[in-house]
Parts: structure tokens; C-alpha cells; sequence
């Protein structure tokens, strides 16, 4: 179990769609241009009558089936005093059913070479089970019995309010994740998006039975519901499995989803003394998931730190020396995202750090990124679409996702496309819309002594 980082409605419709898949260059092609042998990807989409959507993918030629089912809400829809009992029920579920005890969850999953798991993220709670094709009918009916029917008791809470507060104590330990905490807290500050998804000790502390009943019985609504399948297996027969478990559901929306959090681009100095490095997290807002002009963003965060002959990593790293491990992430949601550097550096190498990220977030906007990088980074990022999508459990997580996030699937022709539409003035006028001084937000988190940051060292 882990915790990381809602679409619209629509009508009940069954679709199949047709992805390519790149495999072998054409001898006469432009250079770097790949060229597409079909694959047909067996895509059907199917809503119940009480709203639960399933969607699977057939794979005809592996032996495995990934199942997930998946809350279409998560952290950012708790209130101050229940943060993080979304998370906390993700635990809870594998404390034993009404048919089940965890021992003989555990047991039942691997008699049959299964690898069951959960996760817990701002928008969303996934719980999923890969398996070989014979064994998805056990494996769903095992998946939902959690799902469904825990009992939590409790002696159960009890005993795992004091888990989580050790997961906490260990995140709080781990420098990199807890950066990017305090940054996100001031990023969005007073707002659910900004909690942490663990919750804090105070909350965690007060979560008692009646209120994680409370909750689950309003997130695990069938309107708020998404199994999705991907591997060896057949639809309708999947789908008949799914009534089964399911059709008991009365119809019901979950009424969630928080408003539209506000941006507050603050500089955070936090001394640590026990820390040997200085922590950085430089950030600024980006765009939400479904943004029309998204694919600008990913080329954008690819060229800039999203692997070795990224800018970040060659001037930083490589030619200055500063860091060891440094690179951007694009962290979007449903209705606002960020984009942030992590660097970690020496205290004397903090500030030079900073100007250096600065310095080129200035020169994305001053000038036009070279045709040559432009077409790397492309490339890149096409490669990593496509081999993100070679197992079934990575297929499963991109149906349940464009569910959630999008009005029609994107196929991976669609998506190419618009990675190849954009232009070196497209991400020049991105950058000039992204990097704003007074956007530009600040943690530092370490041995601080003497370290100044002031908004005139963000100018760009």
C-alpha cells in the first residue's frame, strides 16, 4: 500500500479503439520520424445502470490480467479535521472482511501467484490485483470483498492508527519527501490540495470507527466508481463478473470535489540542522491535467529537468558541479497544477543553486529552444509514452486515468500528434506565461545558517 500524487459525466456507450505503435524506422523518413505498424487495442467502455463504469482492455497476447477499482475521489476532498482518512481507509481494507481475515487475504492472493496493492493519491484511491488470466474471476471477487465488505473494527483502528503515525514519522524522516510537503502545503496553502495525503499526527490521532464508516459509506458510491481491466480476458464475461459483485448498489454521487485552490507563491526557509544537505524545491503554476495546451507542458518539463541531457541536469550537475540529484516534475490536477525543480546541494552552493534554476527558466523565455533539443526532447517523450505502456498494469492505470481526467480516450496517434504539433514558440510563449518572478515560489529545507533568499534572486 502506498500513497502518491473526476471527469465528467457522460452517457453509457461501448467503444473499441485502434492505437499504433511504433516499431521500425522508414528507410526514406525524415530523421527521428517513427514510423507506425498497427496494433488494435481492444478498448470497451460499459456504465452500469446504477453508474459504476467498467472499462477493460483485451491483450491477447499475454498471459496476465490487471484488475483495479477506483475511487474517484482522494485527499483533497477531506475537511481539515479528517485529513488523511482517505488514506487511512486504503489501509483499513485489508484488516479483514466479512468473509475474510487479512491473514487469509494475504494467503488467498498468493496461492494463486498474485501481487495485490493500493494507493492513495490527491484525487484519487486505487485498489488493484495483477494475476494470471485463469484466476481474474477469484481475484476480482477477492478485490472486491475488500472493497465492499470490511468490517472495521475497532481493534483494528486502533492498531493501525499506530502504523500510519510510524509512516508519517518515516516520510518526516526522508528529506526529498518532506520538501516537497512543506512546499506543497505553502503552495496551496489552506486548501485540502495542499494537506498532507498521510494526514498529520493530530488528525490521525482522532480518527475513531464511527468516522471512517461515515466516510466510506459517502466516497464508495457506484457514481463515484471505476473498474478497470487490462490483460488476457474478455470483456462481456468481465463485465458479468462485475454486475455480480455490484448490482447490490443503489445509484448515489459522492458530492465531493473541493474548489478551485488559490496559488500562493511564498518563500519558506526551514532550518533542519540535523541535515547534511540543503533541500531546494524552486516552483510555479502550471497547467491543469486536461489543459488544451498540456503537451507544451510535458515538452516543457522534459527539456528543462526530465532526464540526464536535460538542462537542469547537464549545467547544474554536470558542468557546475552543485548537485547530485536534481530534476522538475509536472504535478497537474483536475483544476490547477504546478511545476517545481528539486535540487539537493550544500549549504555554500544553496543560493547559486537557486539563480542557476532561475537562470534558466529566463533563458525559456528570452529564447527560442533549438530545433535539435526540441526534437530530442520529443522523442523522449514519446518513447517514455509508449514504454509506459508495455505491461497491464500500467494499460489498466491509463484507462481508469483518461476515465477520470478526460471526455474521449486519447489514443497514443492523438497524443503523438499533439507532441509533434508544438513548436519552439509554443514553448517560449509557455515559458513566458509560467515563469513570472512573483510566481516563482520557494522552499529550502536544511542547515539554513546565513542562507537569504529574497524575490529580487527570482527575477526572471
Amino acid at each position: 500500500m502506498s500513497h502518491t500524487p473526476p471527469g465528467p459525466a457522460r452517457c453509457v456507450r461501448i467503444v473499441w479503439y485502434v492505437w499504433e505503435v511504433p516499431r521500425i524506422k522508414l528507410k526514406n523518413a525524415r530523421p527521428n520520424y517513427i514510423a507506425m505498424v498497427k496494433e488494435v487495442r481492444n478498448i470497451r467502455r460499459q456504465v452500469l445502470p446504477h453508474g459504476l463504469t467498467v472499462i477493460t482492455e483485451q491483450m491477447e497476447h499475454i498471459r496476465s490480467a490487471s484488475i483495479g477499482i477506483w475511487l474517484e475521489t482522494g485527499s483533497r476532498d477531506e475537511t481539515p479535521q479528517s485529513n488523511g482518512i482517505s488514506h487511512f481507509i486504503e489501509h483499513m481494507v485489508f484488516k479483514g472482511t466479512k468473509h475474510r481475515t487479512a491473514e487469509e487475504i494475504a494467503r488467498q492472493v498468493d496461492s494463486i501467484g498474485g501481487n495485490m496493492d493500493a494507493f492513495t493519491s490527491k484525487e484519487c484511491i486505487c485498489f488493484n490485483v495483477k494475476v494470471l488470466d485463469e484466476n481474474v474471476p477469484i481475484a476480482l471477487e477477492i478485490l472486491t470483498d475488500l472493497v465492499l465488505h470490511p468490517t472495521f473494527t475497532a481493534e483494528d483502528i486502533a492498531r493501525e492508527r499506530g502504523v500510519i503515525l510510524e509512516e508519517i514519522k518515516m516520510d518526516e524522516d526522508n528529506p526529498d519527501y518532506l520538501v516537497h510537503e512543506i512546499f506543497t502545503q505553502n503552495f496551496w496553502k489552506d486548501h485540502p490540495l495542499g494537506k498532507p495525503i498521510l494526514g498529520t499526527k493530530e488528525t490521525v490521532k482522532r480518527f475513531e470507527r464511527q468516522a471512517v464508516l461515515d466516510t466510506y459509506a459517502h466516497r464508495f458510491a457506484p457514481g463515484n466508481i471505476i473498474v478497470a481491466a487490462a490483460g488476457h480476458l474478455d470483456h462481456d464475461q468481465f463485465v458479468d463478473l462485475v454486475v455480480k459483485h455490484f448490482e447490490h448498489l443503489k445509484p448515489a454521487q459522492n458530492g465531493f470535489h473541493s474548489a478551485e485552490p488559490k496559488i500562493v507563491p511564498r518563500i519558506v526557509l526551514r532550518n533542519k540542522k540535523a541535515l547534511e544537505q540543503v533541500q531546494l524545491c524552486i516552483g510555479v503554476p502550471a497547467y491543469p491535467i486536461a489543459h488544451e495546451k498540456r503537451h507544451a507542458g510535458y515538452i516543457l518539463n522534459t527539456l528543462l529537468g526530465g532526464g540526464m541531457s536535460s538542462r537542469l541536469f547537464q549545467n547544474i550537475r554536470e558542468r557546475q558541479g552543485l548537485a547530485y540529484s536534481i530534476y522538475s516534475d509536472l504535478n497537474p490536477y483536475r483544476d490547477t497544477g504546478c511545476m517545481a525543480v528539486y535540487a539537493g546541494t550544500s549549504l555554500a552552493s544553496a543560493a547559486k543553486v537557486v539563480r542557476s534554476v532561475v537562470n534558466e527558466f529566463r533563458d525559456l523565455k528570452n529564447k527560442p529552444v533549438p530545433e535539435e533539443e526540441l526534437r530530442r526532447s520529443k522523442d523522449q517523450l514519446k518513447g517514455s509514452l509508449m514504454l509506459s505502456l508495455e505491461s497491464s498494469t500500467a494499460r489498466m492505470s491509463n484507462l481508469a486515468r483518461q476515465e477520470m481526467y478526460f471526455d474521449h480516450f486519447q489514443d497514443l496517434d492523438e497524443l503523438i500528434e499533439k507532441i509533434e504539433a508544438v513548436t519552439a514558440a509554443d514553448l517560449q510563449s509557455l515559458a513566458q506565461e509560467f515563469f513570472k518572478t512573483e510566481s516563482v515560489a520557494v522552499t529550502a529545507l536544511g542547515n539554513l545558517s546565513g542562507l537569504k533568499i529574497s524575490r529580487d534572486q527570482l527575477t526572471c
